[in-house]
């Protein structure tokens, strides 16, 4: 509980001390000197532990989903697009979707501070020449993840961002580089990660399992333009690491008593003790459960975010979900009977949505925690505090990704084999006959594992990279994200995200004629 409190704090100061004048060059996270700092081994493991408290914000509270919003597979609930346009621009893809929007302001602002400490660090440790398998080299390896990593969002949330090489800031400045040297040097840092990392490691730290598994996403999400794409790179990054994890019973990955499963390869902890909850419930469950039945329900909350038709119905109905697939209901909440009593509609009458109501339509159920219910032993009644662990890679992800890669080599076969290990786990170790996956071509393989994926990791924050990566985004977001539909407003350009208009300001070295094409 004191290490949680502490390295909670840690995280706060590391935004604290982040100059509101421009947050790609915020201050390191002590007073000391930065040669002091970055020369003490101890200062360094300090100053990590920070980043990695620091770095759970980008999957805690609100700010969690908004990455989330505007997919195929989630979207906002009806009255939060209803009583915020500004932030209902997200799914719609309208004029509210611009660079003044605080919610992609703070996307971007959270995570820059993560990687210039990072850069600070392996500038630090480089001087030194780390060596794997030494203190230094992990440390060193683990900062090359997390930049890596978080580089790697940026770039695909924003396409072209600068690179914080510090032994180079004189040449690179904070300008926005040529996508071509943004991948490569992701690719470097996760190259070096999986090269640096230790072999195991305190739970919520980076692995060298963790770094091949990224390292081997980046080979798949380079953008063909860069010429860096590569799948038969990325095939032999997963069969490096993959053999080290194996699946556990789908139910096992959602229950607050297993954290950091077998399968797990990476996940950010936390608990349903302030300061380490997540928040997330507050913001996921029904706001007709919470009028109902009050904060004390451990699925109550505020609509924020909600899963599309196409993700929570069955394929006879249109949506993705086959007979038998226990991922269903652990994934998604249809019933929200409450200890034999069933809620209603009549205290929120007053939205007036029409049609539009969905409070009780199904609901994100990935994130419940029933330690936070009235009726559990801890009495913190209040979905608030909600703070199950929060995947951030894992083996099934990592399957499937690997299977794209052997489909893309001509292997289709092959690749069929290993979604049908994940689809066998899906039906609870016995995959009936009708439900493997049998000879398709390679078109259609594409076609059906992006199904797969949402199936297999519905709402753990990989959907929008998935998209973006596939050249999915703008067809499937269209057909299926209802207020995306309705609005009729997204076009190709929204692929990316507008560089926030505070940066524009802030930042010398981006102006008004680097913005994103399409946006203001």
């Amino acid at each position: 509980m004191k290490r949680n409190i502490k390295w909670s704090l840690m995280a706060a100061s590391v935004m604290f001390l982040a100059s509101c004048k421009n947050f790609l060059n915020e201050e390191s996270i002590t007073k000391l000197g930065e040669d002091k700092v970055y020369s003490d081994i101890g200062l360094v493991e300090t100053s990590l532990k920070g980043i990695y408290a620091n770095w759970k914000n980008v999957r805690t509270d609100e700010q969690g989903l908004i990455m989330m919003m505007g997919t195929d597979e989630t979207q906002q609930g009806a009255f939060q697009m209803k009583s915020d346009a500004i932030k209902g621009g997200l799914d719609r893809y309208d004029a509210n979707l611009n660079s003044t929007v605080n919610h992609i302001a703070n996307q971007w602002n959270i995570r820059w501070p993560l990687v210039n400490e990072s850069a600070k660090i392996i500038r630090g440790l480089e001087s030194g020449n780390p060596a794997a398998g030494t203190k230094e080299g992990g440390l060193y390896g683990e900062a090359c993840f997390v930049r890596g990593f978080v580089d790697l969002q940026l770039a695909m949330y924003w396409g072209e961002i600068p690179i914080r090489d510090m032994k180079r800031e004189t040449e690179l400045g904070f300008r926005r580089q040529p996508l071509k040297d943004v991948w490569a040097f992701i690719i470097d840092d996760l190259t070096k990660a999986a090269t640096f990392c230790p072999k195991t490691n305190q739970p919520g730290r980076a692995t060298s399992g963790a770094g091949w598994a990224m390292l081997g996403k980046a080979y798949m999400s380079a953008p063909e333009s860069t010429g860096l794409r590569d799948f038969a790179k990325a095939q032999e990054c997963f069969e490096k690491m993959m053999a080290d994890y194996s699946l556990v019973p789908y139910k096992d990955l959602w229950d607050f008593n297993k954290p950091n499963t077998a399968e797990a390869i990476l996940e950010f902890q936390f608990s349903p003790v302030y300061p380490n909850n997540n928040k997330i419930q507050f913001q996921i469950g029904s706001r007709a459960v919470q009028s109902y039945f009050g904060d004390g329900c451990y699925y109550s909350g505020y609509d924020k975010l909600v899963p599309t038709q196409y993700a929570y119905e069955t394929v006879a109905n249109g949506g993705i979900w086959e007979d038998g697939d226990l991922r269903k209901e652990e994934s998604i909440r249809y019933d929200f009977t409450y200890y034999g009593e069933t809620p209603t509609l009549d205290r929120i009458s007053w939205e007036d949505l029409g049609p539009n109501h969905d409070e009780l339509k199904p609901h994100v159920k990935k994130y419940e925690d029933f330690r936070v219910d009235k009726h559990h032993e801890m009495r913190i009644s209040n979905m608030w505090n909600s703070g199950k662990n929060i995947p951030v890679l894992r083996l099934a992800d990592i399957k499937l990704c690997y299977a794209e890669c052997l489909n893309e080599a001509g292997k289709t076969n092959d690749a069929i084999l290993v979604v049908n290990e994940v689809r066998k786990r899906a039906w609870g170790g016995t995959l009936p006959d009708d439900k493997s996956w049998k000879a398709m071509s390679k078109e259609e393989f594409r076609t059906k594992i992006m199904d797969e994926r949402m199936r297999e990791l519905f709402a753990e924050d990989w959907r929008r990279i998935d998209l973006i990566r596939t050249g999915k985004f703008i067809e499937l977001v269209k057909a299926r994200n209802k207020w995306a539909k309705e609005s009729g407003k997204i076009q190709p350009f929204n692929t990316i995200f507008p560089i926030p208009d505070t940066e524009l300001k802030l930042n010398g070295d981006i102006g008004p004629e680097d913005q994103n094409p399409g946006y203001n």
